[in-house]
């Protein structure tokens, strides 16, 4: 059986505990436990049992009480070494320190018993090794002023791990209500597998012949999370597999809302070989380096084909591109291959349009529009010293509120879709101490690595939430879903519509694309900034900017009403975007 399991996931999961090992035949431990963190709060719950008889009535409770809900949860299965079969020595331990409930667990036994100082605040209340080492660890950290994990630097905190793993295997788990920290035995007296779990999933379960572990009997949320476990548990049928990586010897793992925030490994020592390979990789922040200043052609060119002849149309383009301080429009026309009336003029959100009444009949309308444009936002992030912060919720005085309100309203989706989609929002905000910039690159470049890209997948009616939870889109999907979940955090976020130069093709190969979303959002005494969740990056001298809007439809490039005639149509759009030198 597994000796040890804990979970971090995004946002609240209420997963279902089975304690096979209690029923008629099974092998009884000597205790167990598992705490946790309510609503998200700093307080735990532990619910313990030493010495579990067949059939218990806690053990049931842990399998069918909903309110087992947390994104923290800590769980050991006892195989008593040090002192007395009770409550007192039933591990999770807890003590309160900073504000806050800590949990701690420890899969293994000390051979030496260190001694606690009397006079410290923390005495134990069993006679466990476990217990002793919490003890300790508080006593230090208040010694040091430190009351959670985020104030500790990871490699200090495993040097403390470290020096007390000279007493024995210290495979432990440490949580403060928002972190999870993991330690490795550095001997390997005791192991550590992380296994990272991604959605979609529409079943998850896993253990062994003493334990299961079901994440979904209770309804599935589409949620990311990290499952630390002593043993690499199988899956059960149906669920996605499970990739358990082993945590090196000596390593210390820190996990905050389902990801991987910090890692440290131990020092080329004189005892051993340090492992190089971290458990799972961290995701390094992706800030944009300084670009050059870039000039593009553009060529545009959409073709409607019919079966039979359109006597009566109207056409709306939005095919000029934009032109400001950071992007010079330096050539633009638009060539209509049928003659009507034009009209040109600005938008309420300032894109160049076109209107088009076209009373020749035709089968075939060939729209094309040729740009020159410059790119100037060579560097997204210049505009303040690092030192400068921004934190979730803004506040916005109530002109800029009415202003931008167009860009705080989230789509009309059902409140309980809203509800889940802000949950899952606010996991972004909690695992980067609410810092504006850190939740939006965290959210842009959780997008990119976590959904798929996939053509034909959605259309037009597809939503944000059919997005999340399907975890599958195209770039349109994307923006769609990083516009509604920052609306859903007050932050003000709009459409854009444009193309993206990707590199050069081949020779013979013809450079061909269709137009690309991305997003900007409206930062405080900054103004509009871009952020492409497709690819991951913040948008710079790549991203050529034509509409914005509310949505795809206030920014769509072409969009028309046929009046008279028409029949079945064939659309045939070709775009290529070249450097000019």
């Amino acid at each position: 059986m597994p000796n040890l399991l804990a979970m971090s996931f995004e946002g609240e999961l209420a997963p279902c505990f089975d304690l096979t090992c209690l029923r008629p035949g099974g092998k009884l431990p000597d205790g167990w436990g598992i705490g946790y963190y309510p609503g998200g709060e700093p307080s735990a719950t532990v619910l313990k049992e030493p010495a579990p008889p067949q059939g218990s009535i806690r053990s049931e409770l842990v399998k069918a009480w909903e309110h087992l809900e947390s994104s923290l949860l800590v769980l050991h299965i006892r195989t008593a070494t040090w002192g007395s079969i009770n409550d007192a020595n039933t591990q999770p331990f807890s003590r309160s320190w900073g504000g806050r409930d800590w949990l701690f667990a420890h899969s293994g036994s000390l051979v030496d018993r260190i001694e606690v100082d009397p006079r410290s605040l923390f005495q134990p209340v069993g006679s466990t090794d476990t217990e002793l080492i919490l003890c300790e660890l508080l006593r230090w950290m208040a010694s040091e002023g430190l009351r959670s994990i985020g104030d500790i630097d990871p490699a200090v905190l495993r040097d403390w791990f470290d020096e007390m793993n000279e007493h024995g295997p210290l495979t432990s788990v440490l949580a403060d209500g928002r972190d999870l920290v993991v330690y490795a035995d550095r001997d390997r007296e005791g192991d550590a597998f992380l296994w990272e779990v991604l959605p979609p999933y529409e079943r998850l379960a896993f253990g062994d012949d003493d334990l299961e572990v079901d994440l979904t009997r209770r309804g599935v949320k589409s949620r990311k999370g990290v499952i630390v476990s002593s043993e690499e548990l199988k899956v059960h049928a149906g669920a996605q597999p499970a990739a358990w990586a082993r945590v090196p010897p000596g390593h210390l793992v820190v996990l905050r809302q389902g990801a991987l925030r910090a890692t440290a490994s131990p020092q080329i020592d004189r005892r051993r070989p340090s492992p190089s390979t971290p458990p799972l990789s961290s995701r390094p922040v992706r800030r944009p380096t300084h670009a050059a200043i870039r000039r593009f052609q553009v060529v545009h060119r959409t073709a409607y084909r019919y079966a039979t002849a359109v006597e009566r149309s109207t056409h709306l383009l939005r095919l000029t591109p934009a032109h400001d301080r950071l992007q010079i429009l330096l050539h633009n026309e638009v060539d209509v291959s049928v003659e009507g009336q034009q009209r040109e003029y600005d938008d309420v959100f300032g894109n160049r349009a076109r209107r088009v009444l076209l009373d020749t009949p035709f089968k075939e309308l060939i729209i094309e529009s040729r740009s020159k444009v410059e790119l100037l936002d060579t560097d997204p992030l210049s505009f303040r010293p690092l030192r400068a912060r921004s934190t979730i919720p803004l506040v916005w005085m109530p002109w800029q509120r009415q202003i931008l309100q167009p860009f705080l309203l989230p789509p009309e989706l059902a409140e309980s879709e809203l509800s889940e989609l802000s949950e899952y929002a606010m996991t972004f905000v909690e695992r980067n101490d609410y810092d504006l910039l850190d939740t939006l690159l965290d959210l842009n470049a959780s997008i990119f690595e976590e959904y798929e890209y996939k053509q034909g997948s959605t259309n037009l009616s597809t939503t944000a939430f059919d997005v999340y939870a399907n975890r599958r889109g195209v770039c349109q999907d994307f923006a769609n879903l990083f516009i509604c979940l920052t609306r859903l955090l007050g932050v003000p976020s709009r459409y854009v519509c444009g193309y993206i130069y990707t590199g050069p093709k081949h020779e013979n190969q013809r450079q061909s694309e269709a137009s690309h979303a991305w997003v900007q959002v409206y930062l405080p005494e900054i103004g509009w900034k871009g952020f492409d969740p497709t690819n991951g990056v913040l948008t710079q001298t790549d991203h050529i900017r034509v509409a914005v809007g509310r949505n795809y439809i206030d920014a769509t490039p072409t969009s028309g009403t046929i009046f008279v005639g028409g029949g079945a149509e064939r659309l045939e759009v070709d775009v290529r975007v070249e450097p000019i030198d």
